[in-house]
């Protein structure tokens, strides 16, 4: 696959490779990071990268409905200080109620975004690996030219019967 592709293509992924190891080194030595990653919680995301993938899709996807709930608690806060006191209890027990079932919901989705995600990792990693790595051109035309007598063996076996 890699010989069917232009030679620039391969050299810009392999500066898009190269920009992109920079970019996590950078990130991997900021100093918060490192603390973090020394902490007791950093070492277990470590170890367990699904959990820590799924976590980082579940706090980014309740960000706007906690969000909004805070605002309507908020908004609801100044309306008790007119005096509807009766009717904040109400709202933000409703409110709460959805925020909940919504919270379940993106877990949920977190859930199964997180496993497509790793999935699609692996199977990408696993092609590329494939496609881009180093084999001596001798061992390709050889095993090409032992599949291609192999083939027209088959064949010739074929015509004759």
């Amino acid at each position: 696959m890699a010989k069917d592709e232009p030679p620039s293509v391969s050299r810009d992924l392999e500066v898009l490779r190269r920009k992109l190891c920079l970019l996590l080194d950078s990130f991997q030595s900021n100093a918060k990071v490192v603390a973090f990653m020394k902490s007791p919680v950093g070492r277990y995301l470590d170890r367990h990268p699904f959990l820590a993938l799924t976590v980082l899709m579940f706090v980014t996807m309740s960000a706007i409905p906690v969000g909004f709930f805070l605002l309507i608690v908020v908004l609801t806060a100044l309306g008790a200080l007119m005096g509807a006191i009766l009717l904040e209890g109400l709202i933000i027990s409703v409110c709460g109620l959805s925020l909940l079932c919504i919270l379940c919901g993106l877990g949920f989705v977190s859930l199964a975004m997180s496993g497509i995600a790793m999935i699609s990792y692996v199977v990408v990693s696993c092609l590329m690996n494939y496609w881009f790595s180093p084999r001596p051109l001798t061992q390709q035309h050889a095993n090409t030219n032992c599949q291609l007598a192999m083939k027209s063996a088959d064949f010739e076996g074929l015509y004759q019967e």
